[in-house]
């Protein structure tokens, strides 16, 4: 070891180099197309990275907005900088990708976009986890920044919590659902001697199956928790990116047939456990995601979606609908298997949500199998009976109505056949979080959560059963009621299994009504803690304590009606006025804007003129 370096070893039991001077080992592909507002930014994030760095191959996809000028500038002033322009748009991000990948000369590649950056260190913590864990591919965080707010959210957080090595990608199957190239170094020789490349041309989500390439190749992989790029969303451009504007059917079509590839290529390399992890990944995210979104959509759209979806998801086996079949995911697929015609929209955006909501009516057969519905009983819902309850789609109703007296929230928890009484709801925790900085959360009261009339009378007909039941083994020890051998504790055994019977008892209570108790709370929303950072959007989520210590988060359903979900000007005698916009959610959940004082409301109008003016 020389004295540049120091060797640890971690708890997986690789070695990790961590070089003061790293040699000049990596080159950062960077692509772009029409990007001059931001291409010099990525390119010189990528230079930043120091030393490591031997080369930056920025490709230029023909730009007509003088791109390759401002590249061609910088690399003037920096040697480490060679610009390619091509002669002809490729109409996607793969060709620009392989041409770069053609031109690299160092032994490890990675790949940028022109509209995002690598965060300082990124390109070292990569390249010590790859070289001392002798690994070809090396993986770290992307986090997702909402601009121009600057929102983070992590990107697949559960792979790259810790460091670690995975010797085969099939020891972790969970690596299918990081499909983005750009997070990850790559050994140049591994990807050439697999002959892995991009897909040619305008294919949309080519990283999906260049990611299944990579890993049909099995290589050793090794993870770091460190931040190694940051993905800029700007929702607000004219020209969206291809992951950002699904507003036309065609980028569907191009998202099954990305996923369809790659699972056809891992399948292929004999990579069935991969395969069938990637099928999984499209009904968890994939799936999911775009059904969120399909109510925004016009017919036309929603019946070819619908149309394509079916088409997809018929290719699927036995085995792949068998694997977690109460998963939100797949219950949504079945659904749209059962059903030629797009059907029951708002209630698949419902159990879409993250965490899925399971929205009432809660139909049943004639046998009393519990099924999606009276009109679709071929998909039955009688795997969620087996679910543990922290993992239940529960359905809460959430009523919010701003008032000068006070604002008041109303929460309403639904029966799931018969699990929510079974499982004894007891509190409900209430949080307001706030959109663009998640780490500002205010905290409401935790509530107690009342039966409602149906479900409070079939508890306490099971309660009185139940101790009558106790009441009667106590006495059944011995003559004129005292105990036999054993006694005490044989009446105490037999008025405890009679009070398990009782509790047993309430919860057949609730499954034989169908399914319709409900729990209810209710309290007042502060809104001067929500109004304290100024404008912002605010999320509700809950949190459901069970009998058992048992516990789930949930997001409520928005009502809608007579009164709700109204803009208010409420008065406050800390700022004047407070300008409170109760909303529902693309997936149905209730959110609640905030405005606080005269400039508060003139920033809200001002951004109503904006979005009308354009």
């Amino acid at each position: 070891m020389n004295a540049e370096s120091e060797i640890t070893r971690d708890t997986e039991g690789y070695t990790a180099r961590h070089t003061a001077t790293p040699r000049a080992e990596v080159a950062v592909v960077v692509i772009g197309y029409d990007d001059a507002a931001h291409v010099t930014d990525a390119v010189r994030s990528a230079l930043a990275q120091g030393a490591a760095v031997r080369e930056v191959v920025a490709v230029d996809d023909c730009s007509r907005d003088g791109s390759a000028g401002l590249l061609e500038r910088l690399s003037a002033s920096e040697p480490r900088l060679k610009v390619i322009r091509r002669r002809a748009n490729s109409g996607g991000c793969g060709t620009p990708r392989n041409t770069g990948l053609d031109a690299v000369t160092s032994p490890y590649v990675m790949f940028l976009d022109s509209d995002d950056v690598l965060p300082p260190g990124a390109v070292d913590a990569l390249l010590a986890a790859a070289e001392g864990a002798h690994a070809e591919v090396a993986g770290g965080l992307c986090v997702r920044r909402e601009l121009p707010s600057g929102r983070e959210v992590p990107w697949q957080p559960r792979l790259y919590g810790l460091h670690a090595v995975v010797p085969r990608p099939a020891q972790r199957t969970r690596l299918v659902h990081d499909t983005l190239c750009v997070n990850k170094l790559y050994r140049t020789a591994f990807l050439r001697a697999h002959g892995i490349r991009f897909p040619e041309g305008r294919f949309p989500y080519e990283d999906v199956v260049f990611t299944a390439r990579v890993l049909a190749a099995a290589p050793r992989i090794a993870l770091v928790p460190d931040r190694v790029y940051v993905w800029h969303v700007r929702r607000t451009d004219t020209r969206l990116s291809i992951s950002l504007d699904r507003s036309g059917v065609e980028n569907w079509r191009a998202r099954t047939e990305a996923c369809r590839q790659a699972y056809e290529v891992l399948l292929g390399a004999g990579q069935k456990e991969l395969a069938r992890a990637a099928r999984a990944k499209f009904l968890d995210h994939d799936l999911r995601m775009y059904v969120r979104e399909l109510g925004l959509r016009d017919a036309a759209y929603r019946r070819a979606w619908w149309e394509l979806t079916r088409a997809h998801l018929a290719e699927y086996d036995a085995d792949d609908w068998a694997r977690n079949p109460a998963a939100p995911g797949r219950l949504i697929g079945r659904v749209v298997l059962a059903c030629p015609e797009p059907c029951d929209l708002p209630r698949l955006r419902e159990l879409a949500a993250r965490p899925a909501r399971l929205y009432p009516p809660y139909a049943r057969t004639a046998d009393g199998t519990p099924v999606w519905s009276d009109g679709i009983p071929q998909v039955s819902l009688e795997p969620l009976r087996a679910r543990p309850v922290r993992a239940l789609p529960l359905a809460v109703d959430a009523e919010l109505r701003p008032g000068a007296r006070g604002t008041r929230l109303r929460l309403r928890l639904h029966e799931l056949y018969g699990r929510v009484a079974q499982a004894g709801p007891e509190t409900v925790e209430v949080e307001w979080r706030h959109r663009d900085d998640g780490d500002v959360v205010v905290h409401g009261p935790s509530l107690t959560l009342t039966p409602c009339a149906a479900n409070a009378a079939s508890a306490a007909s099971a309660a009185s059963a139940g101790m009558q039941g106790a009441d009667d083994a106590a006495g059944a020890g011995g003559p004129g009621g005292t105990a036999g051998p054993g006694g005490a504790a044989g009446a105490a055994g037999a008025a405890g299994a009679a009070g398990a019977a009782g509790a047993a008892g309430a919860a057949g209570a609730a499954e034989t009504t169908g399914g319709t108790g409900t729990w209810s709370a209710e309290t007042v929303v502060d809104l001067l803690a929500l109004a304290a950072p100024g404008v912002g959007t605010w999320d509700l989520r809950l949190r459901i304590r069970f009998r058992d210590g048992a516990s789930r988060d949930v997001t409520a359903h928005a009502l809608t009606g007579a009164g709700l979900l109204r803009r208010r000007a409420v008065p406050s005698a800390r700022h004047g006025v407070l300008l409170v916009q109760p909303y529902t959610t693309h997936s149905g959940a209730l959110a609640l804007r905030v405005a606080p004082g005269v400039r508060g409301v003139l920033s809200v109008v001002r951004t109503r003129l904006r979005r009308l003016l354009h």
